[in-house]
């Protein structure tokens, strides 16, 4: 029987953020019969280290990383990789990053792969320096956008391009939903049959998410529209100062938060349009599931999602902070339904060549053999 290769992941917090559900989608469909993983975290909270232990994999939490040379936490990740002996570390938010190339270097760790999962445009020179060392001791640098590969790792690093290169996330197709089980919803949540639904979904927090600015975008369109609507998928630290601004907008009634959502395709299929207009995003693992559920995307041109959204073909990109942009792209949208739906249906296609979870398994599939057999020779 074929010795399976190890190996041993290293992030931050695994919570509910698109990194996290990454790794659980590699810890589901990784094939089992060639790769045997482990999955290192400062912070294990949610249900995703749940469903990566009923997948057979131990996760282990070792508190949280303060500054990249607490040497206490180094210790813990040298311990589990002495006792594990990984054929592959793999790296990934900037604490991962640096657990996983420091540690991985130190105990001669075969193969050392790090994977900038941000878009790093307020990094400090000090992070830049030490991302450029990390990459330095790492056998491959993975960016999940053609904008962190391009623009960051090579451009601003100066990364080689035979070391640095673009995997792109991935997310699952979404499940058959029933047009009685979207009827049931929507009267849950109090929307009409033929309401217009302008939806997003993530963590509630306005430092890059900028829910603040949609908000604001959607109340100056929806202005004497009783049909149109917004919808919030997700919870986080800045709901209730949300939930304020729509009141202050006079949109209570219009704007409706739903708090965490396990079964986000249910929300999607009573969606018209989405909207991500965050100030920096790395990919935007939002967009992909959205095309998917063949909806128009109205999102800021930033990070990766200028490079997933194709602009007046999948959707409208616009510049960040641009509320009365935003709001002139719903109006078009809700004016144009049959536009919307082509778009809806580019968006679908392109999302399904490239930003399926089977992509993105078997690219890091790949990448693991390879980087195996590289080291054997």
């Amino acid at each position: 029987m074929q010795k399976k290769i190890k190996v041993l992941h290293v992030q931050e917090t695994i919570g509910s953020g698109g990194v996290e559900r990454t790794r659980l989608t590699l810890a589901k469909h990784l094939d089992k019969n060639l790769f045997d993983q482990k999955f290192v975290c400062t912070i294990a909270a949610g249900n995703i280290p749940e469903e990566i232990s009923a997948e057979g994999f131990e996760v282990i939490s070792i508190g949280q990383l303060k500054s990249p040379f607490q040497w206490m936490q180094h210790q813990k990740v040298q311990r589990i990789i002495e006792e594990y002996q990984p054929d592959i570390i793999h790296g990934a938010v900037f604490e991962g990053v640096t657990m996983a190339a420091i540690n991985g270097w130190l105990k001669k760790v075969p193969v050392i792969i790090i994977e900038e999962t941000s878009d790093p445009i307020n990094r400090s020179w000090k992070g830049n320096l030490l991302m450029r060392f990390f990459s330095k001791i790492s056998d491959k640098v993975i960016g999940v956008s053609q904008s962190v590969t391009e623009e960051y790792l090579k451009g601003k690093l100066g990364i080689s391009y035979t070391k640095a290169f673009t995997i792109n996330n991935g997310v699952a197709i979404p499940r058959i939903v029933l047009e009685e089980e979207k009827k049931q919803e929507k009267l849950k949540w109090g929307l009409g049959e033929n309401d217009f639904v302008v939806g997003s979904t993530g963590r509630l927090l306005n430092s890059h998410k900028r829910f603040s600015d949609l908000i604001r975008a959607f109340a100056s369109f929806a202005k004497c529209k009783e049909d149109a609507k917004l919808l919030l998928v997700g919870d986080g630290p800045d709901r209730k100062s949300y939930e304020q601004l729509a009141k202050d907008l006079g949109m209570s009634n219009q704007v409706i938060f739903t708090g965490y959502q396990s079964d986000v395709t249910l929300f999607y299929r009573m969606m018209n349009v989405f909207s991500l207009v965050s100030a920096r995003e790395a990919f935007g693992l939002v967009l992909a599931e959205a095309m998917l559920n063949k909806l128009p995307v109205v999102a800021t041109r930033v990070g990766g999602m200028k490079y997933i959204v194709d602009d007046q073909q999948t959707g409208f990109l616009a510049e960040p902070f641009q509320v009365d942009e935003f709001a002139e792209k719903f109006e078009f949208l809700y004016r144009n339904q049959e536009t919307s739906e082509k778009m809806g249906d580019n968006g679908y296609r392109k999302a399904m060549a490239n930003y399926t979870e089977d992509i993105y398994v078997n690219n890091i599939k790949n990448l693991y053999l390879n980087a195996s057999e590289n080291i054997k020779n």
